[in-house]
């Protein structure tokens, strides 16, 4: 049986300081250190509620370049864990909502929000691609961002490609909404999903925290306050994920009849 600890980490990046957002996750990484996958919020390098695109193209960073990413590659060789962390990927004179996979050898993935909220049309080019599958610790992963909990589409599809979990960073702002789906979409796949909120304020948004591991039966099996920094962990039993049988007769997606669905 194949078993990972699985972790998020919900606190409040310093907007536009990354020397401040280090120091404050320092002591949380420790604190998380016998994870083999963590999550971290979106956009954690950077903060979220930017004034222009001036403003989110300064806080943003060339992954190779990081600073951002050197610290957390650092604290994974340390640790021998693996992190998700939203970032505010520059590429060209362009920016994206991004989410890296890092591991002690550096990055190891990247996704690239494909569905933009609210006022981040303003600033990010949405993602092109879409999201992939990665392995870690024996576990395959997958990563969406935030807004991307609408879309059932996508959540599906990386289940029917094999995740075992999809890790969620994310900077909710509307109670209680993705709280309600994400139990769902991990039922409704037999999947481990785990939402890393923020908390905090930024000018006239405040975000919920309350981030939640839900897993393949839909239960909510580790949750987060609505304002405190925390870590919430929860053991993730693989065989659960990968057992998509419903009842002795029901296979959660061979039981499809895409045929007669409007797609």
């Amino acid at each position: 049986m194949t078993k990972i600890k699985l972790s998020t980490i919900q606190f409040s990046p310093a907007f536009g300081n990354i020397g401040e957002t280090i120091l404050t996750l320092k002591p949380l990484l420790l604190q998380a250190s016998k994870s083999d996958l963590l999550v971290l919020p979106e956009l954690a390098n950077s903060g979220y509620n930017f004034k222009d695109f001036d403003e989110a193209y300064s806080f943003s960073e060339v992954p190779e370049k990081s600073v951002f990413v050197e610290f957390l590659t650092t604290q994974c060789r340390k640790y021998n864990f693996s992190v998700v962390a939203g970032f505010n990927e520059r590429s060209g004179d362009q920016i994206y909502n991004s989410a890296l996979l890092i591991d002690k050898n550096g990055i190891a993935g990247k996704y690239r929000k494909i569905q933009l909220f609210w006022n981040e049309k303003d600033y990010f080019t949405p993602g092109g691609k879409k999201p992939e599958i990665y392995e870690v610790a024996g576990a395959k992963i997958g990563i969406l961002i935030c807004f991307d909990w609408v879309f059932a589409e996508l959540w599906n599809g990386l289940a029917r490609r094999g995740a075992d979990i999809i890790c969620h960073p994310s900077n909710l702002v509307l109670p209680g909404k993705a709280q309600k789906a994400i139990p769902v979409w991990a039922m409704t796949n037999k999947i481990y999903i785990a939402t890393a909120n923020r908390i905090g304020s930024e000018g006239n948004l405040t975000f919920t925290g309350n981030s939640i591991i839900a897993s393949p039966s839909g239960d909510i099996v580790a949750s987060a306050s609505a304002n405190k920094s925390e870590i919430i962990s929860a053991e993730c039993d693989l065989s659960l994920s990968r057992d998509k049988m419903i009842t002795p007769k029901n296979h959660v997606f061979n039981d499809r009849r895409t045929e007669l669905y409007d797609l």
